[in-house]
């Protein structure tokens, strides 16, 4: 498939623009935790640098790598990429962003209001879900591929939701940790319930569900968000569709992407959930009051 591929060129296997877009995100990050920050004001640790670059990292290589192509060829590697992106992105730049800086965001004028509103757990659980489940409906879905500003505005809408989702998880400020360990366990497994339909939707259906990847001209219409317009127009004529590039059969790539979702948010939220436990009963046992170290008996 990779020799395939290269018919698209440089540009559309590797996206140079976005590719400067995260090193410009990277850049700023680096000015305004290093040599813009004003008196005060910490430098990240060295954790939460390695958190950040992490997530610039993988955000290039869910959007602007082959990954995003391939996401556009086979719809296993678009549920691929919307694993990454919404499910484990957003904890690594959370994580990696001093809380400082999250203070200033959530003191911004008209935004407060909205994201406290949006970081209720209840809220952001709902929302989330219901969107990302909304986007893969095959009207929207096959709306969202046919324009590039639809792709992006409701992508991004999505994302931002995400976002809202795991700060209920991963507070970075105090104010905004309204969940106990047990409950975020919960919040957690409630996430891999609610989800679950949309995937089971996709991993069950008997047909071919999304226009994109089933009808050449939806299809040309959905690879022009990531390929130029003059090399799409010199290939036209050649391609048909996603077959071009992998013998699998639509209902099995298709199956397959559902499967892949399931089960990459079945680790991911393992891992978390392990990872709230195992803190939770570190930090209780080290509230518990030592056994003395030797009895004594009176004399």
């Amino acid at each position: 498939m990779w020799l395939e591929l290269q018919i698209f060129g440089f540009r559309a296997l590797w996206s140079p623009y976005y590719f400067v877009f995260v090193l410009l995100l990277s850049a700023l990050y680096f000015y305004i935790t290093g040599p813009g920050r004003k008196k005060g004001t910490d430098r990240p640790s060295a954790f939460q640098q390695v958190m950040f670059y992490s997530g610039m990292l993988l955000l290039y290589i869910v959007k602007g790598s082959p990954v995003d192509l391939l996401g556009h060829i086979m719809f296993t590697a678009h549920m691929t990429q919307m694993a990454i992106y919404y499910l484990l992105f957003p904890i690594l730049v959370i994580k990696g962003i001093p809380i400082w800086i999250w203070e200033k965001v959530f003191a911004v004028k008209g935004l407060k209001s909205v994201l406290h509103l949006l970081t209720r757990p209840l809220i952001s659980l709902l929302l989330f879900n219901g969107l990302f489940s909304m986007y893969h409906m095959p009207g929207v879905f096959d709306y969202a591929k046919s324009s590039d500003l639809a792709h992006t505005v409701i992508t991004t809408i999505i994302l931002f939701v995400a976002f809202c989702m795991w700060i209920a998880v991963f507070p970075p400020l105090e104010r905004l940790d309204r969940l106990s360990p047990i409950l975020k366990i919960g919040f957690i497994f409630a996430n891999g319930v609610l989800i679950t339909p949309a995937c089971g939707l996709i991993i069950f259906a008997g047909a071919p569900l999304y226009e994109t990847y089933s009808e050449a001209g939806a299809w040309m219409q959905a690879m022009s968000l990531c390929v130029p317009a003059d090399v799409l127009n010199g290939l036209s004529s050649n391609l048909s569709g996603p077959n071009y590039f992998t013998p699998m059969p639509l209902i099995e790539d298709q199956q397959l992407g559902g499967i892949i979702m399931k089960i990459a948010q079945e680790i991911i939220f393992g891992a978390i959930i392990a990872y709230i436990f195992f803190s939770w009963f570190n930090r209780e046992r080290d509230t518990i009051d030592p056994l003395p170290s030797q009895v004594q008996t009176e004399s």
